[in-house]
């Protein structure tokens, strides 16, 4: 079978791999459809576990099967990690925090002509693809879930403002979704102009092009100097994550969505977070409640791959759609097609 097989972030390559065997409770899928995800082209967070299979983000169907719970032919979402659903992380909702969920993976990797899905992925995340829904629309599951899970911790209240920086694939997902939370008004934050009039056509209020615009002066503007009730950070540095605490309004939540580059340090006056009462949230990846509750909202049409689903490649050109996700200019999401 082919794969793409990433040594460096500038090395990814198409290689011949045997097809997994399966053992007891596992299942084999024919990959469809697997999203390049905004993580997969920090080259710093890549690189660290290369060489590998990248993609986490599959869709496929069941070619061979050694369990009750599924049947060859089913279509199926599989989450790359799987909780063991009774430690006391899982038990809180933690999930990501349980060793189980950081020990387990999909072998070899999401841009894989075939896919072995171990035991505990397959009893705990992995989730028919409901009938209707495409196999492009089944890897927005994954991110779209991420993002369930952020607007759930936000801690969002009926009437808030929420300001989205950063207007990729994860941020227009937040812009479609954040009503759905409660959210009165939606502001999104970018650079780039064919994002900032996606997030208009998704539903935006207001967008800020931060190449022209004082981030800081618009957002007094638009919220009576108030600030954001809720800030999501998306891009990954200290500098986006200054800015979400400096645009957010007093009792209001900034969530960073994104971790910082390695050796950043986000330095902190803890009196000005204490006296105005400033929420700091992360959001990392996301569990098995939330991938059913993404499943949903695709289901419903909010999120599809018709909106977001710039561009699609065939598993020989990785590279390039790697390449054009990194870029982040004229696109949004890039997705292999096998």
């Amino acid at each position: 079978m082919k794969v793409a097989k990433l040594y460096s972030f500038k090395d990814i390559r198409i290689e011949d791999m045997p097809i997994p065997e399966i053992g007891p409770n596992e299942a084999l899928i024919k990959t469809k459809a697997c999203g390049i995800c905004s993580g997969d082209v920090m080259p710093w967070y890549i690189e660290r576990k290369a060489p590998l299979v990248p993609g986490h983000e599959p869709a496929g169907e069941i070619v061979e099967c050694r369990t009750q719970s599924f049947r060859i032919g089913d279509r199926v979402f599989v989450h790359h990690h799987a909780p063991c659903m009774s430690c006391r992380y899982c038990i809180r909702g933690d999930y990501v925090q349980c060793q189980t969920w950081k020990d387990t993976r999909i072998i070899p990797g999401g841009i894989s002509e075939y896919i072995l899905i171990p035991e505990i992925n397959l009893r705990n995340d992995t989730l028919l693809i409901p009938e209707g829904m495409n196999y492009e629309d089944a890897t927005l599951i994954e991110p779209t879930a991420c993002v369930v899970k952020s607007l759930k911790r936000a801690g969002i209240r009926k009437g808030d403002t929420v300001l989205v920086i950063g207007l990729g694939v994860m941020g227009q997902i937040h812009v479609l979704l954040a009503r759905m939370f409660g959210v009165d008004r939606v502001i999104g934050a970018d650079m780039v102009e064919f994002r900032l009039r996606k997030a208009v056509e998704f539903g935006a209020d207001h967008v800020i092009d931060v190449k022209r615009e004082d981030i800081f002066e618009r957002v007094k503007d638009l919220t009576d100097g108030k600030g954001a009730e809720i800030v999501i950070v998306g891009p990954n540095s200290v500098e986006a994550m200054i800015t979400g605490l400096r645009t957010v309004s007093s009792g209001g939540s900034v969530v960073l969505f994104t971790p910082a580059r390695p050796g950043e340090m986000l330095n902190i006056d803890p009196n000005e977070i204490y006296f105005r009462d400033i929420n700091i949230i992360t959001s990392y990846s996301c569990g098995p409640d939330d991938t059913r509750e993404a499943i949903r909202i695709i289901e419903r049409g909010t999120v599809n791959a018709r909106l977001l689903v710039t561009h699609r490649f065939p598993i020989e050109d990785t590279e390039k759609a790697f390449r054009i996700t990194e870029e982040a200019k004229e696109s949004l999401k890039c997705i292999i097609i096998l």
